[in-house]
């Protein structure tokens, strides 16, 4: 589980909740399977919402020139994004992703799940995202969370004002969360070092060889 600060600047946060005001907001229910339905209590813009896809794209390429995310999610395909809402006691029970997420051209395997804050924290009450009974996350806008789309999660209830967030699923290219999460620490190493270090070359071999072992076909 990783916390990436400043996804979003601050520009493409006020551009991405501009566009997302002029969508046509629904009950989240409508993409919720048949037991997350029971539990999930919030709005979203629909799948198909142009002002949806338009705020997604800039998401996208926000993520695009993320060096954290890059490193940490080793991205084969990135589910396009979704916004939701949360305000008057609304709140999502205990529930887990699917590990099967149909797209318009074929499906991808969920391995990460993202959150990506749009409102301020003193801007609602409530709405932590609390993964396997976890202390509860609540990040600032335009900051990111990132974490297995396997654990057993939920959303709070936003008792005053509204938040509004991001969110997508990731298929890495290295199914295994215990091998990704080393390659995440050997690539911080890697970068930490002076670019004419000598250990550069034997660990950057040694990293894409791990690449090659662990990453999926």
């Amino acid at each position: 589980m990783l916390e990436i600060t400043a996804v979003l600047t601050t520009e493409e946060i006020a551009q991405v909740r501009a566009l997302i005001a002029r969508g046509q907001w629904v009950d989240g229910r409508a993409t919720a399977g048949p037991l997350s339905a029971m539990v999930k209590r919030n709005r979203q813009l629909g799948e198909d919402d142009p002002a949806g896809r338009e705020a997604g794209a800039v998401v996208l390429g926000a993520l695009a020139r993320s060096g954290a995310f890059a490193s940490a999610a080793l991205a084969a395909q990135i589910a396009p994004p979704l916004f939701n809402r949360y305000a008057g006691g609304e709140a999502y029970g205990d529930h887990v992703d699917n590990a099967i997420r149909p797209l318009m051209r074929g499906r991808m395997r969920l391995d990460l799940s993202a959150t990506l804050f749009l409102s301020a924290p003193d801007a609602y009450r409530g709405g932590e995202l609390v993964i396997d009974g976890a202390p509860g996350v609540k990040l600032g806008a335009g900051d990111l969370f990132l974490y297995p789309a396997g654990r057993v999660h939920r959303v709070e209830p936003v008792t005053v004002g509204e938040r509004e967030a991001c969110f997508f699923w990731v298929q890495s290219l290295v199914r295994d969360h215990d091998a990704r999460a080393m390659l995440f620490a050997l690539d911080g190493i890697i970068q930490s070092l002076p670019s004419a270090a000598a250990q550069r070359v034997g660990l950057t071999a040694l990293y894409h060889n791990l690449m090659r072992r662990w990453s999926a076909p």
